[in-house]
């Protein structure tokens, strides 16, 4: 991995955070800088880029200020999902992790050729998202 991506990673995920960088746009950034996907860790506070061929960097990610949920509601989870495709008055990258983590959710990975996200819970439930049509 070249400093130019690990360059792109960090800005991806501080755009995230800090709002200025839009799900879409996070994904053709990585893309176009060669990432396969990337996976983010709510009870690690931590951030995971890959390239197709393994290579990876971690970065630290802003800690959740929510206990990851027991078990993993769907409904509540597809309610934040919305929220945050619909980009709702006053969304926020923080108050969707915030949202996930209370709906049970620990984490997701993203899968850019598979066009869809996994979210899972504590005890491995998953709830997949898959990419909107273009």
């Amino acid at each position: 991995m070249n400093d130019q991506q690990k360059a792109i990673a960090r800005t991806c995920l501080e755009g995230a955070s800090d709002n200025t960088l839009a799900f879409p746009q996070i994904v053709a950034k990585l893309m176009e800088a060669g990432f396969e996907s990337y996976a983010i860790d709510f009870r690690r506070s931590t951030g995971i880029y890959y390239l197709p061929d393994g290579e990876n960097i971690e970065l630290p990610a802003h800690r959740v200020d929510a206990p990851v949920a027991a078990a993993l509601d769907a409904a509540r989870l597809e309610t934040a999902i919305r929220e945050a495709q619909q980009m709702v008055p006053g969304y926020t990258y923080e108050g969707f992790c915030r949202k996930a983590a209370q709906a049970g959710c620990a984490g997701y990975i993203v899968s850019f050729s598979g066009r869809r996200a996994v979210y899972f819970g504590r005890t491995a439930e998953t709830h997949v998202e898959r990419f909107p049509d273009q």
